[in-house]
């Protein structure tokens, strides 16, 4: 087991210093994680694809701006509920890869399924199905991760995984510019064309086996509400942990409003769908890397300075007027994802049994997802009524409040990594 840091001194100028002489650093990423990793960034590019496109396509189609809020509030509730159901259905059955594949199929045959019909109930069905999908396979997933790492490899395991799946947030949206600059305004095609990379995903997907261990069956409940089951019986480390992510999920609204602000300000619709690419591709790169800093400096460490950087672009997004500041900004946020995204759920699998694994990710997914659609309804009230400069300051001193709780938590003691 490798110690983890918590300082900010020499300690972490020795950390950094070890990094650079690590050899082979990929010899911590299995095969069962690179199938995983790889099956992630075709999902996400046939996801992301269609992301640029998604409003203007439901507006040609007759939704209007309402519709199309109830239609993503119904996918994500959808997805906030089921997370933490099918984790806990994994727990019990001992079983990640079947949730796993189900769960990529699910999000593929409703690629095309949005492009076949037009009808509303259609429409709100095929993108259920997609939020569905990503609420069987999320728990299972990540429980996958999670046993093919150490506690001194999480940081390692989980970045890397981000990093392929984010550099499928880059590939997609890359491809989808290309496509309409020939064939402007046809969008149902790319629905068909998205289809393509989901299936691949799907095919690589059964390459997956689960393994031969040992499965001690989880003592709590089974239902649609598995995620309030488990918050009674979960160790106090891991509820102290997801009180504060949650907390800070309610200032983290959807990145809509940081590309709206860029847009106000000035760049035209190329440049913020290039901002966009730009933001996850610097994620892309960066995520490996500081999942390798995180197992040396401490999760914790990492994530703190994640959230400092998530402050300090909220700051600059309502203070800056120069057009080309919002690349450096976006430069920014691109760290700050790297250096929480995955190293949240590292954190989270060092705070609880293997037996309740996937319940307890699916559990923090599913409340997150719920804590998401909230934090983006407040930020645009607050947009609405006081201004853009008002939400992102709202934002960003919240954030500094959820920092410091976050040093107040103890670092990830892993006491129940062999459990």
């Amino acid at each position: 087991m490798i110690p983890e840091k918590e300082d900010f001194g020499c300690g972490s100028l020795s950390a950094i210093t070890n990094v650079t002489k690590q050899d082979n650093i990929l010899k911590y990423i299995t095969r069962a994680v690179w199938i995983l990793s790889f099956v992630s960034l075709l999902t996400d590019m046939a996801s992301e694809m269609l992301y640029p496109i998604m409003p203007i396509y439901l507006k040609s189609i007759g939704f209007s701006i309402v519709l199309i809020g109830v239609l993503e509030g119904v996918a994500e509730a959808t997805a906030g509920l089921s997370k933490s159901y099918f984790g806990k259905r994994s727990d019990i059955s001992g079983r990640r890869v079947p949730f796993v594949q189900i769960g990529y199929a699910f999000s593929a045959i409703s690629k095309p399924m949005m492009a076949i019909f037009t009808f509303p109930l259609w429409i709100f069905f095929a993108r259920t199905i997609d939020r569905f999908g990503k609420g069987i396979r999320t728990g299972a997933r990540d429980a996958i991760l999670s046993d093919e790492a150490t506690p001194g490899t999480k940081g390692k395991v989980f970045g890397f995984h981000r990093s392929m799946d984010t550099l499928g947030a880059v590939i997609g949206p890359s491809l989808a510019l290309l496509y309409l600059f020939f064939y402007p305004e046809n969008y149902k095609t790319l629905f068909l064309i998205a289809f393509v990379p989901g299936l691949l995903a799907v095919l690589a997907s059964l390459y997956l086996k689960d393994k031969n261990r040992d499965h001690q069956k989880p003592k709590i409940k089974s239902n649609i509400f598995s995620l309030f089951n488990y918050w009674k019986v979960s160790p106090s480390e891991y509820r102290k942990l997801v009180i504060g992510l949650l907390v800070f999920t309610l200032f983290n609204s959807s990145d809509v409003f940081l590309l709206l602000q860029a847009k106000q300000a000035g760049l035209n619709d190329t440049m913020v769908i290039g901002v966009y690419i730009f933001y996850n591709l610097v994620y892309a790169l960066f995520a490996f890397p500081v999942g390798i800093l995180a197992d040396n400096l401490g999760l914790k460490t990492i994530f703190i300075i994640g959230l400092a950087l998530f402050a300090t672009v909220y700051f600059g997004m309502a203070l800056n007027t120069n057009l080309y500041f919002f690349f450096g900004l976006f430069f920014l946020y691109g760290i700050y994802a790297s250096a929480t995204e995955g190293i949240s759920k590292a954190w989270i699998s060092n705070t609880t049994e293997k037996k309740y694994m996937a319940t307890a990710i699916g559990t923090f997914s599913g409340l997150q997802s719920i804590c998401t659609m909230l934090a983006s309804s407040l930020t645009g009230i607050i947009w609405f009524q006081f201004g853009a400069i008002t939400a992102f300051l709202t934002t960003a001193t919240g954030t500094l409040v959820v920092i410091v709780y976050f040093l107040t938590i103890p670092k990830p003691s892993n006491n129940f990594i062999e459990s």
